[in-house]
Order: structure tokens, then sequence, then C-alpha cells
């Protein structure tokens, strides 16, 4: 079964939350590298609590802003806000990993944990966070493939490799 119809790659070609997923992915995962480098560094020394702590904060709120944007853009393309059947798995995995955030968040406003209790929390939602964006990686990657062999269907002069043939 293909991931788009028709009609779906269109409309996501032609939404300007495309752009914004594709440029927030990889801040994402720059805000998460240089986070999770705080936190581990904090774990292994015990220095840098305030920057390792500040860090995993603003990794939340990114992630929090790339949910509600690939919300709106999973509506404009699949006419669902979340769960959309070419997504539902990336979805609930997505679900786990603001929980583990969220929890965070909690743990940390409310001091129910020490610091170093709190990072390992920090470094749980991390790791559910490197199997999410793997699992959207993978989407994306077959994303490309199916574009590209739609090129190719399109056009017979078009060799799979994307030169003419």
């Amino acid at each position: 079964m293909p991931l788009y119809t028709a009609e779906e790659r269109t409309r996501r070609d032609a939404s300007p939350w495309t752009l914004v997923q594709g440029i927030l992915a990889p801040i994402q995962f720059l805000v998460f590298l240089v986070s999770l480098g705080l936190v581990l560094r904090y774990l292994w020394t015990g220095a840098g609590e305030q920057a390792a702590t500040l860090s995993v904060v603003v990794k939340t709120l990114v992630l929090y802003t790339i949910m509600v944007t690939g919300s709106i853009w999973e509506r404009e393309v699949f006419g669902r806000w979340l769960f959309a059947r070419p997504f539902f798995w990336e979805d609930v995995f997505s679900m786990l990993v603001l929980a583990l955030h969220t929890a965070y968040l909690v743990v940390l406003g409310w001091d129910l944990l020490g610091v170093r209790d709190q990072m390992l929390l920090a470094l749980a939602a991390y790791a559910t966070y490197v199997i999410n964006a793997t699992q959207f990686l993978l989407k994306l990657r077959a994303a490309r493939r199916e574009s590209d062999h739609a090129l190719t269907d399109d056009d017979p002069g078009v060799s799979p490799a994307g030169s003419t043939a």
C-alpha cells in the first residue's frame, strides 16, 4: 500500500507545514544532541546541573512545537490531527515520547525526584525520542522512494536514479 495517495502527495507538497517540519526536525535533533551531551556530562561529573536542566526543558519545548506543527501538517495532508493511516504507529509512539518529556517537566516543576533521577528520566525520554525519530526517518526514506517511483511511472524517460534514460 502506498504511503500517500496522489491527492495526499499533492497536499503534502503544497503545504507550508511540510517545510516547517523539514526545518524543525534537524533543529530538534541538534537540540537533542547538545542536551544529551549536557545530561551525560552532569551524570558523569556532577557538573553543569543548570545547563543540563535547561537543555532538557528547551528540548521538550522544541518537541511540543514539532508535535503541534506535525498535527497541523497531518490534518492538512490526511484530514486527521493525529493517527492518520500512514503515520499511525509513529504517532502512537510519539505519545510515549511526549508522556516521558512531560513527566520530566512535572518532576522538575514539583521537585519530585532528585536531580540525578530527573536526568535519568530525561535519558529515558531521549531513548524513546531516538526510536521515534528513527521511525520517522524510515518513513521519510519510504516516501522519497515512493516519490522517485511515482516520477518514473509518470515519465518513462526517467530512470529510477532520476537521470534521463
